[in-house]
């Protein structure tokens, strides 16, 4: 895989990675361990072409959504319980 390639070339790399799905294939469970990499979904997949990605990418986007429109506590006007 390219990361694998651009990890050991720069391997700051991996920190912009998000790995999407664990594939079935033998080869693609050495390549996670190998960077010790969690993928975000775990589907059995053997696809190919991008189908992992495909799946996780409205996943990415919901987390996204929740951390930037979510209210927090205190704008949401949430009291605390005094102790």
């Amino acid at each position: 895989s390219a990361v694998l390639v651009a990890s050991m070339l720069a391997p700051h790399v991996l920190q912009r990675c998000i790995f999407a799905h664990r594939s079935g294939e033998r080869g693609h469970a050495l390549m996670l361990a190998h960077l010790k990499a969690e993928p975000l979904l775990d589907l059995g997949l053997r696809l190919g072409e991008g189908s992992g990605a495909a799946l996780a990418w409205p996943l990415l986007q919901s987390a996204c959504a929740v951390l930037r429109e979510m209210a927090s506590f205190e704008s949401a006007g949430v009291s605390q319980k005094d102790a």
